[in-house]
């Protein structure tokens, strides 16, 4: 039996099972766990959460969910999916596509089997690089309607590009280059490390792609959320809920840092870590369980 390696798709296999699996995965994974990403973007960008007698729902995400729902409708942390869903499906087909041609160009096919976790972690900074380059617009898009939830995708797109020009959909591309990279790079070589481990015997397993996918989401999340933190500073700005003048101002990455430390002091940069972590270990899992069944299924069927 051919051994297949659980971050690529076979050598033989076609251009089109990557993208599928990359592209399913990359929905199943943004929209799964969007009211908890909606929460996070409140917390970073300074939108209070309150509940329905004009007080703070404090820190428990159950009573910030319950509070945004009573208070704006139960489909209100849900605003902003469809630009995920338009964005994330290319976007991911491109990331795991990117990915496998980056693996492959590096390491020799008679190696392909082994465990290579620099080349890994250079495919993986690639394939965020070109799929970022895709996302960053929609991401936007997504976040300003997490704070506007009357507005539309397309009216959202309209507003920004009226009122800020083209580069608004770009401010946060450096800064979410800056994060996913590291982010990618580990989560590639913490999720091979640990299937390498827990599952040497390669097999579809998942359970098993699921628990290493949480745990290499988990750790991820937690180191990058600083920069979190910044991006969401850069891609809200321009949002009408943005009140504070040096929030509103800032248009680069150090404006942006710089305006974090002195609205919030160092614990601005850690705003949201709860909801990140709370969102991403379960949606990294959802991901590579959604790509391993994918290919599985692709593999399988031959399709």
């Amino acid at each position: 039996m051919e051994e297949i390696d659980y971050e690529a798709l076979p050598a033989t296999s076609p251009l089109r099972h990557q993208l599928l699996a990359g592209a399913f995965a990359g929905i199943m994974e943004h929209s799964v766990m969007f009211p908890i990403d909606a929460i996070k973007t409140r917390i970073q960008s300074g939108a209070g959460i309150v509940n329905g007698a004009g007080k703070s729902a404090g820190s428990n995400l159950l009573k910030q969910i319950a509070a945004i729902s009573t208070t704006e409708g139960s489909m209100a942390l849900w605003k902003g999916v469809q630009s995920v869903i338009l964005g994330a499906g290319p976007a991911h087909a491109v990331y795991f596509g990117t990915y496998e041609a980056c693996k492959r160009a590096l390491i020799p096919e008679d190696q392909m089997f082994s465990y290579q976790p620099l080349k890994t972690a250079i495919s993986g900074a690639a394939a965020t690089t070109a799929s970022d380059a895709l996302m960053n617009p929609f991401d936007t898009i997504k976040q300003r309607m997490q704070l506007r939830p009357e507005h539309g995708v397309w009216r959202t797109a309209a507003r920004i590009q009226q009122t800020e020009g083209f580069r608004a959909f770009y401010y946060s591309y450096p800064t979410t280059l800056a994060m996913n990279i590291p982010f990618t790079a580990l989560n590639f070589v913490i999720y091979e490390s640990s299937t390498n481990f827990l599952n040497p015997s390669h097999t579809y397993n998942p359970f098993i792609h699921c628990i290493c996918g949480g745990l290499s989401g988990t750790l991820c999340a937690a180191i990058t959320t600083p920069l979190d933190c910044i991006k969401t500073t850069l891609q809200v700005r321009g949002s009408s809920t943005v009140t504070h003048t040096e929030l509103r101002e800032a248009d680069t990455f150090a404006r942006a840092t710089r305006a974090l430390f002195h609205v919030y002091g160092w614990r601005g940069f850690w705003r949201g870590l709860k909801p990140r972590i709370v969102a991403t270990m379960p949606a990294t899992a959802i991901s590579w369980t959604a790509y391993e069944c994918a290919k599985h299924f692709l593999i399988n069927t031959n399709v």
